[in-house]
């Protein structure tokens, strides 16, 4: 086996752990420690409980992954505030 080919998997983020990792559970009902993908920390991508993920793992420890991509779902967004945010600056 080559160090590219590697195993993707469905799961779901069920806990955050401090140092970016996560605690998911893949849709064969293994629970794995995954970390976020470089990619991911670059671009500030948040993950959070619940979230639908693509985990790489390698064939060779079963036991440790990497979020690759985090599934864009109906996530709760924040309500609109009666107070609409003032622009730092002023036209004259």
């Amino acid at each position: 086996m080559a160090k590219e080919e590697l195993l993707e998997f469905d799961g779901t983020v069920t806990e955050v752990l401090p140092d970016g990792n996560f605690r998911v559970k893949l849709d064969n009902d293994h629970e794995i420690l995954a970390y976020t993908a470089g990619k991911m920390r670059k671009f500030r991508i948040r993950t959070g409980a619940g979230d639908r993920v693509i985990v790489e793992m390698s064939p060779y420890d079963l036991g440790r992954g990497r979020i690759s991509f985090r599934h864009r779902g109906d996530r709760p967004t924040l309500a609109p505030s009666s107070n609409p945010r003032r622009p730092n600056f002023k036209r004259h």
